[in-house]
């Protein structure tokens, strides 16, 4: 059984989109964020002195990058990619309370950091090789896993989506895990192009599961749906929808965070995904939604 975590933000100025801090109880991490125009004032910070990991989030021409590294005084370290690089704008700090990690600490944790970020493919890194994760002993290593699996919880809460994937699991491997097998099924169809999808929620995301037949390219217009064509694109980019002559098929769970956002990415165009994603009995996903709200109430 999981338990709730509660996270403390604290905007340093007042600002929401400003510097913060953020920490969990129970968690001897510190994530720091520090906007560029922010950073002769971070830098003064106790956390800035200490070793621990950083990233560094902006954009140059071609679009979103980021850069992970790990130092024994961020401070330094910064105030150098503050003059050699010019396309980031913001700074993540993470350390520990007390100064509490060394060298091969944060040398096993950057390892992970860029290997995830790797593999999550959501923002291109500037890190030109994975670098080699530092030997920890057993128990050192079971303590970096648990502070990196906080950590992954408090960065998306804090806007750092680097590490995000909208690919998950197969029904199939989830249910052998948690020994349901009465998962409800959505299908959406369009006959005239022949696409046929299947979806299941799972907790707040609607999954469009692998093998779903969707739209080789996008067909809707691009100039009032910008988000949904560029996430098409992407998807396609990235070979998550695999095109096969005038088709695309799904080549992995994918996770959406509504069942509209889920049907413009099969349809290839804007969908109402509450009426077009039905249940093998018929009903609409609004419909069955309203039942549930009922039940609950």
């Amino acid at each position: 059984m999981s338990f709730g975590r509660s996270l403390e933000l604290f905007f340093v100025d007042g600002r929401p989109d400003g510097m913060l801090t953020a920490e969990v109880f129970n968690w001897t991490g510190h994530v720091l964020r520090i906007p560029k125009i922010k950073l002769p004032d971070g830098l003064k910070r106790k956390e800035a002195r200490q070793t621990g990991v950083y990233i560094l989030l902006g954009q140059n021409e071609d679009g979103p990058l980021a850069y992970i590294g790990e130092t024994e005084n961020m401070a330094e370290r910064l105030k150098d990619h503050a003059a050699k690089k010019d396309w980031w704008d913001d700074a993540i700090l993470i350390t520990a309370a007390g100064d509490a990690l060394h060298k091969a600490h944060v040398k096993y944790m950057e390892g992970c950091l860029v290997e995830k970020a790797l593999a999550a493919a959501n923002i291109p890194l500037e890190n030109e090789n994975v670098p080699t994760k530092a030997s920890l002993n057993e128990a050192a290593t079971a303590n970096m896993e648990s502070f990196l699996e906080t950590l992954h919880m408090v960065l998306p809460a804090i806007r750092v989506d680097l590490f995000q994937t909208r690919t998950r699991q197969t029904a199939r491997d989830q249910q052998a895990e948690t020994g349901s097998q009465d998962r409800l099924f959505f299908r959406f169809t369009v006959k005239r192009n022949n696409l046929s999808a299947t979806a299941f929620v799972d907790e707040d995301e609607f999954i469009v599961q692998k093998g779903s037949i969707v739209r080789a390219k996008w067909a809707g217009d691009r100039k009032h749906n910008t988000h949904y064509w560029k996430l098409h694109d992407e998807l396609v980019s990235k070979g998550i929808i695999k095109v096969e002559l005038d088709q695309g098929v799904l080549t992995e769970n994918v996770a959406f965070s509504s069942p509209s956002a889920a049907a413009a990415i099969v349809a290839g165009r804007s969908s109402n995904g509450r009426t077009a994603w039905r249940t093998v009995s018929g009903q609409t996903f609004a419909d069955w939604e309203k039942e549930q709200l009922e039940k609950a109430t």
